[in-house]
């Protein structure tokens, strides 16, 4: 391994010079990341003075908003809900992520869970004080958007690649090829004020969804127009002889889809689908613009207090680690899907 790596980084003088002026940049990236974090730090209970005489870290910002970052202006006494809508979640995510658990059941459980997420945040039984969607804020709304997003824009993004590979319907061919390209020339912000703005007005009179479910359906439109792309990229890529085979075995068309093409193309754009979902995951913080509280926009919320407002590099070091941590298990569980 030593002999791999002194060929790899110290191959020739190029080489060795790059390797040298990089090792020499991170060093020193690191001495003063840690000089600043750790060495000039200060801890939870710090006061805002002490942290300003030494200009070193002030993780008691952390310790002071934490609950605002991660819950919004949801009530304090019942933020134990939004932190078990977390955990929830976390634990799909974690089940989700293994190959062994792709069962019908599967399907249960998420619309299971999301029951109980909803349950949970809105309250207003068994002892539990009913919370408005205007109170929702910091992570459970990030990654209510953004998980409901994903499940419901994958299958219509299914039906829509279908749609558009659909030569002997000429008519359900051009409508998923204008929504297509409609959705994927404006931005999300746009989607964002359309859903908003325009959405109550083709609903009929006294129908008037919140704020949120506006938001979601954004999304899901969103992220169907791109994720149809990456699935009939999929499709094109497999050899015509797949379909050919399928046809001389006398199946129909949604059994050769379900049986034959869909699991080999879909397995062929893992990759690009997970950076799909991990670009939405992400985008979800534009959701500001119409009134939501993030995470992203709950963590900028936190620093408008005065005490505070000097140490928001903290506070994004913070927001930088969740979404990075959300992130690397997306794709690390792609990867182990790839494997399989």
């Amino acid at each position: 391994m030593i002999a791999a790596l002194r060929k790899t980084l110290f191959g020739g003088w190029v080489s060795s010079i790059v390797t040298v002026l990089l090792a020499l940049v991170l060093w020193r990236g690191a001495a003063g990341l840690l000089d600043w974090a750790v060495v000039r730090g200060h801890g939870f209970g710090a006061t805002p003075a002490m942290c300003r005489a030494d200009g070193g870290a002030c993780w008691a910002v952390i310790g002071e908003k934490y609950r605002f970052i991660l819950f919004g202006r949801y009530p304090y006494e019942a933020q134990w809900r939004p932190a078990i809508v977390i955990g929830v979640f976390l634990a799909l995510f974690g089940i989700s992520a293994f190959r062994a658990c792709w069962r019908p059941m599967l399907g249960l459980v998420w619309v299971g869970a999301l029951a109980i997420v909803l349950a949970l945040m809105w309250g207003g039984f068994a002892g539990m004080d009913y919370v408005p969607q205007d109170s929702w804020g910091g992570l459970p709304i990030t990654l209510l958007l953004s998980s409901v997003g994903c499940v419901l824009a994958f299958p219509l993004a299914v039906l829509v690649a279908l749609g558009r590979r659909a030569r002997s319907m000429p008519a359900v061919r051009a409508v998923c090829v204008l929504y297509v390209e409609l959705v994927r020339g404006v931005p999300l912000v746009a989607l964002l004020f359309m859903a908003s703005v325009m959405l109550p007005l083709f609903l009929p009179e006294g129908l008037n969804p919140d704020k949120l479910l506006r938001a979601q359906v954004a999304i899901i439109l969103f992220a169907a127009a791109y994720l149809a792309e990456v699935v009939r990229g999929g499709l094109q890529a497999l050899p015509r002889g797949q379909y050919e085979a399928a046809d001389a075995l006398g199946l129909s068309y949604w059994q050769t889809q379900l049986r034959v093409i869909l699991p080999q193309a879909l397995r062929l754009v893992v990759p690009p689908l997970v950076n799909t979902f991990t670009g939405l995951f992400k985008d979800t913080s534009l959701v500001l613009i119409i009134g939501l509280l993030d995470l992203l926009t709950a963590g900028k919320v936190a620093l408008a207090d005065p005490v505070w407002q000097p140490f928001g590099e903290e506070v994004y070091l913070l927001l930088a680690v969740i979404y990075f941590a959300f992130c690397f298990f997306l794709s690390r569980a792609s990867r182990r899907l790839e494997a399989t």
